[in-house]
């Protein structure tokens, strides 16, 4: 990573428990609905899920820098999910990553 890079980039593996899936993925649609929304230092966060096994979630997060991350893990919007899916996550893996090649396109 560049030194001048101060992003924080991470992936979010998580097992989801199955009879919870739908009400999770709206909660987690809500969130990074509004931390896109009202967070600048949000730069983006991308969620997904296995085709095959859909209760395992893979989430991309990208924060401008460590202070961006420390206000987003305070917000209201994100304790609400965070509160809210705590009995539906079954596994939770945070893997902190470095940028090799991360740029994206606005697609309609």
């Amino acid at each position: 990573m560049d030194q001048q890079d101060e992003r924080i980039i991470r992936i979010a593996e998580l097992e989801i428990d199955p009879a919870h899936l739908a009400e999770y993925r709206t909660l987690l649609a809500e969130e990074i609905e509004a931390s896109i929304a009202k967070e600048p230092g949000v730069v983006m966060l991308h969620a997904v899920a296995e085709r095959e096994r859909p209760e395992q979630v893979r989430i991309l997060e990208v924060y401008a820098d460590r202070q961006a991350y420390e206000a987003h893990i305070r917000t209201p919007h994100f304790l609400k999910y965070k509160e809210g899916t705590a009995y539906m996550i079954k596994a939770l893996r945070l893997i902190d990553v470095d940028p090799i090649a991360v740029n994206a396109k606005v697609y309609p």
